[in-house]
């Protein structure tokens, strides 16, 4: 059985060893993560600039009536999206949660909505999309539709 002393020294080198690869990793991690923002990197960059919109749509109602069915999603798509973004969009299915306006976590079945378009474009696509979620909270008594804009390039 070890000695109590080697213990002590072997757990303390240990520590120091632990200590000093920490104190590296914080210091290297702010240099790694700089050097990707650095605009040097060696994949040229590809397409278009473009603004890339993710819009969150809940299905539960407020109010307790019955959840926004996948036709009655696919109709208002149809309908306020589609006309205003005819050169493609994205929409995938999921589970969602989020907190009301009275404080219960509501979850939900969900769909996100992905749109690409110029960023020439950004004005009037803001406020198409402003409309499109004014339109969506108004026919299924939504209190939001959450918005995500990114800049992106795009090649097609």
């Amino acid at each position: 059985m070890a000695s109590y002393a080697a213990m002590t020294v072997h757990f303390t080198r240990s520590r120091a060893v632990l200590a000093a690869v920490g104190l590296l990793l914080a210091v290297g991690a702010p240099t790694a993560y700089a050097t990707l923002d650095d605009g040097t990197s060696a994949v040229p960059a590809r397409g278009e600039p473009y603004i890339e919109t993710q819009l969150f749509f809940g299905t539960a109602r407020p109010d307790g009536g019955p959840a926004v069915t996948d036709r009655q999603f696919m109709a208002f798509v149809d309908k306020e999206v589609t006309p205003d973004f005819p050169d493609g969009l994205t929409i995938q299915s999921g589970r969602g949660q989020w907190r009301d306006a009275s404080g219960t976590i509501e979850k939900e079945r969900s769909y996100e909505l992905i749109l690409l378009y110029p960023r020439g474009q950004a004005e009037t696509g803001d406020r198409k999309i402003e409309e499109i979620r004014r339109a969506y909270e108004k026919a299924f008594g939504q209190e939001a539709v959450g918005r995500v804009d990114d800049e992106a390039r795009v090649d097609f």
